[in-house]
């Protein structure tokens, strides 16, 4: 067959025809090892396109709602330890930030700038629940105090599947705490400040999802966004490694696997679409009406599966962070309701927290006093408290370092 093709080929140019283009190869090097993405004619949409996607997102996405607006109102309602269910609702306001957010930028699919301003408010979101995760369990544990005087001069357990296996011969001190805070209050300005420096790359046309080209500002938010979560992520893992003991009566697993599930399959899925982008396996669609990237298309994919896991999500953290432990007829009431839900929204704890534990003067902290009923001891001498007041109690270590 391949000495026949010579021979018409040779044919074709003995009559003076040209060749078919189609049946010659390119000459020269200028060959990219990346698949091209394949067109889509909007006449023949992809299933993101169709109304069947919007309609299974969005039965997924309005049951999550309803279930945790309904927990996130019991919490509210029966808002009996105030510095605990702060946190508790502003973990759980991650299911309805993620699923609408995502919804919607299904909706505007084919708007390839609107998804990324969608996707900017969920994302700031995360570093916002990373810090209240660690505070709920500060207090949980009844504060900084009390979990130094449990944990301090104790050796650090060297483990490899803690990370901690560098750690070897250290002991915890006041700089560990310190450090599991400001590793996951350094995200909640990273993350805003690389959201805002987003919009302004796709203001200017260089931002584009999925696309790791050094002239393009994806490539460096994505490295500087992966370092800070990173370490962020593992601060929190080991804040719980040094006090899993004492969290034990809490049911930690399932709080922690919620917490880094819901932020880690966001980003891995996303870093695997932009694998399978590169590879040419996401399309694109282009026609005189509609103009869709393979980034944008990929970036449709990963909302649109965001929508179904918050469906189970929202069930998985009913259970995590119930509202039974705190109810109080006492409490219920409108104006009851009205009061939490307006301390529940102020983050002036977290500014403070900030401030806090990113200043030099280290050796003095807001430890809250415990007054009312205690609710039982951990290893013998750490008391749970409901109510609080504001008293200083200064720390024998100082701002010694972490490591």
């Amino acid at each position: 067959m391949r000495q026949l093709w010579r021979r018409d080929l040779g044919n074709s140019s003995a009559v003076g025809m040209a060749p078919d283009p189609a049946t010659v190869a390119p000459k020269g090097q200028n060959r990219s090892w990346v698949t091209e993405a394949p067109l889509v004619s909007p006449d023949e949409p992809i299933f993101l396109m169709t109304p069947a996607a919007q309609t299974i997102s969005g039965l997924f996405v309005w049951t999550a709602l309803l279930l945790t607006c309904h927990q996130i109102y019991m919490h509210l309602r029966y808002y009996s330890s105030p510095n605990e269910q702060r946190h508790i609702v502003r973990i759980l306001f991650i299911v309805p930030i993620y699923a609408f957010d995502s919804w919607l930028s299904l909706l505007f699919f084919t708007n390839e700038e609107f998804y990324v301003y969608f996707d900017t408010v969920r994302d700031c979101y995360e570093a916002f629940v990373i810090y209240n995760f660690l505070s709920l369990c500060y207090e949980y544990l009844g504060g900084e105090s009390a979990i130094m005087s449990e944990i301090r001069g104790k050796p650090i357990e060297s483990s490899c599947v803690y990370g901690t296996c560098c750690l070897w011969g250290r002991t915890y001190s006041i700089g560990f705490l310190r450090f599991c805070k400001q590793a996951t209050l350094q995200f909640c300005v990273v993350k805003p400040l690389m959201a805002v420096i987003t919009v302004i790359l796709q203001a200017f046309g260089k931002y584009r999802d999925g696309d790791f080209n050094v002239a393009s500002g994806y490539l460096y938010v994505t490295i500087i966004y992966n370092i800070s979560v990173s370490l962020s992520l593992y601060a929190l893992f080991l804040f719980y490694f040094a006090t899993r003991e004492l969290l034990v009566p809490y049911s930690p697993v399932l709080k922690f696997f919620m917490v880094k599930s819901v932020i880690f399959l966001s980003f891995w899925q996303g870093m695997l679409l932009a694998i399978l982008e590169k590879c040419g396996a996401i399309p694109k669609i282009e026609s005189p009406d509609v103009k869709v990237g393979e980034g944008t298309v990929a970036a449709g994919y990963q909302n649109f599966i965001i929508c179904i896991e918050m469906f189970f999500a929202a069930v998985a953290l009913r259970h995590a962070f119930t509202y039974k432990v705190y109810m109080d007829k006492r409490l219920d009431s409108y104006e009851h309701l009205q009061q939490s839900l307006k301390e529940t929204m102020n983050p002036g704890d977290m500014v403070q927290d900030a401030i806090h534990n990113f200043s030099p003067a280290y050796q003095q902290y807001n430890q809250p006093e415990h007054a009312g009923a205690a609710g039982g001891a951990l290893n013998g001498s750490l008391t749970l408290a409901l109510t609080r007041d504001n008293e200083k109690t200064i720390l024998d270590d100082g701002a010694r370092p972490i490591f």
